[in-house]
């Protein structure tokens, strides 16, 4: 996907070089692209140890041990410190000229995510701490999209989905997150989830249905710089990141009740439902008016 460069005065861009003091975890509610347990067997770490709670909606919490999220990097220099980084500042830069004016449209105050690059672990302003074992994941309560880029390599190296725009998903599908928590739905599935806990894998399969057809949208509303081999792209990403998919792969049974980010099949749809339309509105599909 052809994107333009970078230009710091118009994204926020944070980063860090070094794993969070302590090595602990502080309580963590984010929105994320893949289920934890399978970062977690590609990092070879034990998740238990490194995240109290992993939930997909605004569940967030301070803990006490914060970090300044500018550390000493310039946003230039987080964002050219390696060929992913600067894809992901490229990405976050066309993700905010495309969904602002869609917010503009509809009356709904916007505000900018931004996007946070860490290397290892990383202390968060509104969500506590996480180790790369969580994945890319979204901070509802500071507004931040938290990357390792080494996540990558892993993704190509042990998912199958490599090429620029199976990355671009990522920050894409974090970024859905934020439109999530800006319209407010976010909180609504928090509060249903609390009166209802049986529903609160349906809902979070929702949300993150929703967030891939965001994603699409995206990619949809920026056709013209669509190359060839994205799309298939997009699709071997979405197939390796479905619940049956990860199920499969770490030897466990699939067991379609404890879901919660969607089967292949249906990821691969929520992401080409998004491209295909290029328009938001058919992502309301995920949240009836009765969801709740």
């Amino acid at each position: 996907m052809r994107l333009n460069p970078f230009d710091t005065d118009n994204i926020d861009v944070r980063g860090s070089s070094s794993r969070f003091p302590g090595g602990g975890a502080g309580q963590l509610g984010c929105g994320t692209l893949i289920l934890a347990g399978v970062v977690s067997l590609l990092f070879g770490t034990d998740l238990g140890q490194t995240i109290a709670v992993f939930e997909t909606v605004d569940q967030a919490t301070n803990i006490g041990q914060t970090a300044n999220p500018n550390g000493t990097m310039s946003e230039q220099e987080v964002c050219t410190q390696n060929e992913y980084a600067t894809e992901a500042c490229n990405a976050l830069q066309s993700l905010n000229e495309t969904w602002q004016p869609e917010f503009e449209r509809a009356g709904i105050e916007f505000q900018q995510p931004f996007l946070h690059i860490f290397s290892g672990g990383v202390n968060t302003q509104g969500c506590g701490s996480a180790s790369s074992a969580v994945g890319p994941f979204y901070c509802p309560a500071d507004g931040g999209i938290y990357i390792d880029t080494s996540f990558y390599d892993l993704m190509q190296r042990e998912l199958g989905a490599n090429g620029d725009f199976a990355r671009l998903y990522v920050v894409a599908h974090e970024y859905g997150h934020h439109i999530q928590n800006l319209t407010g739905l976010a909180g609504q599935v928090r509060s249903a989830q609390q009166q209802d806990q049986r529903r609160a894998n349906e809902l979070n399969v929702r949300m993150e249905l929703q967030a891939d057809c965001y994603a699409g949208v995206w990619a949809g509303k920026n056709k013209n710089r669509i190359e060839p081999g994205d799309f298939e792209e997009g699709m071997r990403a979405a197939a390796a990141i479905g619940d049956d998919a990860i199920s499969e792969r770490m030897g466990g049974r699939v067991s379609p009740e404890s879901f919660t980010h969607g089967t292949s099949a249906q990821r691969m749809e929520a992401l080409r439902l998004g491209m295909n339309s290029g328009n938001d509105t058919v992502c309301d599909r995920y949240f009836a008016p009765d969801s709740f």
